[in-house]
């Protein structure tokens, strides 16, 4: 298929080629924000295991926010402590040069900041955790 695209005035032919059905590309889905904290052997140090227990049985109603994205962070609104209600922006990650907030699950007492400015940040990565 040629189209014709006008850019700032400028005239452009372009060739487009329609794919089948099924053969385009299709967003992956979103990870969804952990609620517990589980150690990953991947994300956890060797030496992090003991650390890692502790804090799990420091009490059940411990939850986490996980980066749903890789990159970097850019802000953190948030400090121990602080009371926050579901929605509340707890930090922004910035990636591919767009800033995404990543919002409190649920209303809690914030426990732990796990990631500063500047951090970069994986995917899956415990960011903050609340009571």
């Amino acid at each position: 298929m040629k189209l014709r695209i006008t850019v700032h005035g400028v005239a452009y032919e372009v060739d487009v080629e329609v794919l089948d059905p099924g053969e385009g590309f299709a967003p992956a889905p979103l990870p969804q924000m952990a609620t517990s904290r589980a150690p990953t052997t991947a994300a956890v140090p060797a030496a992090a295991p003991a650390a890692a227990r502790s804090t799990a049985s420091a009490g059940a109603s411990t939850r986490s926010v996980a980066s749903p994205i890789a990159g970097t962070v850019v802000e953190v609104k948030v400090k121990p402590g602080a009371l926050v209600k579901q929605g509340d922006v707890l930090l922004v990650i910035e990636a591919m040069k767009m800033n995404t907030s990543i919002a409190a699950p649920a209303a809690g007492t914030i426990r732990s900041i796990l990631v500063a400015a500047a951090d970069a940040v994986r995917e899956g990565q415990t960011l903050v955790e609340f009571e």
